[in-house]
């Protein structure tokens, strides 16, 4: 498991003193209210402030005191240690420990990897590749364990849920 998860991707300059506006990556964007610091590049960085529009955070980290400051960091990613984390409830799991997992059936039939993972309104859906590429809902009736620390993700045989092509 990776020792550090992004929380949010620097995606332009907010203003002229140094502000950043950055596109969550987390499911609950106010979390940046309960972070004192991020990682850029692994360098530990102090946020001085946070404001928030519809869809982004606008942060003012320390250092960053200009526009030309902020341009410097687009589209850097802001990572926290795994250790500032959430805690997750039972059956949850970060995206970052779920990408590049082995998906594979009951019939021990090896479909691919998890390349994305593609939030949808009823469910999430694996977008898995292998020799072929494979959507899979993340559905308890075909999802049947999930097991990051061996990087494995069991489902039924795709018969069983999807049309064949």
């Amino acid at each position: 498991m990776r020792d550090f998860l992004r929380v949010g991707q620097i995606t332009n300059t907010h203003g002229v003193r140094g502000e950043v506006k950055v596109l969550p990556l987390t499911d609950d964007m106010r979390r940046f209210d309960d972070l004192d610091y991020v990682y850029i590049n692994r360098k530990e960085v102090k946020i001085e402030n946070v404001k928030y529009l519809k869809d982004k955070v606008i942060l003012k980290l320390e250092g960053i005191d200009s526009m030309n400051d902020a341009e410097k960091l687009k589209p850097t990613y802001l990572e926290i240690k795994r250790e500032q984390a959430i805690t997750l409830t039972k059956d949850t799991y970060f995206i970052t420990d779920l990408l590049e997992c082995k998906v594979l059936d009951t019939d021990n039939f090896e479909y691919g990897v998890i390349k994305e993972v593609i939030k949808t309104p009823n469910n999430d859906v694996y977008w898995v590749k292998g020799k072929k590429e494979i959507l899979v809902p993340v559905l308890k009736d075909i999802v049947l364990d999930i097991d990051v620390e061996n990087r494995k993700i069991l489902i039924k045989p795709s018969g069983e849920w999807q049309d064949e092509d």
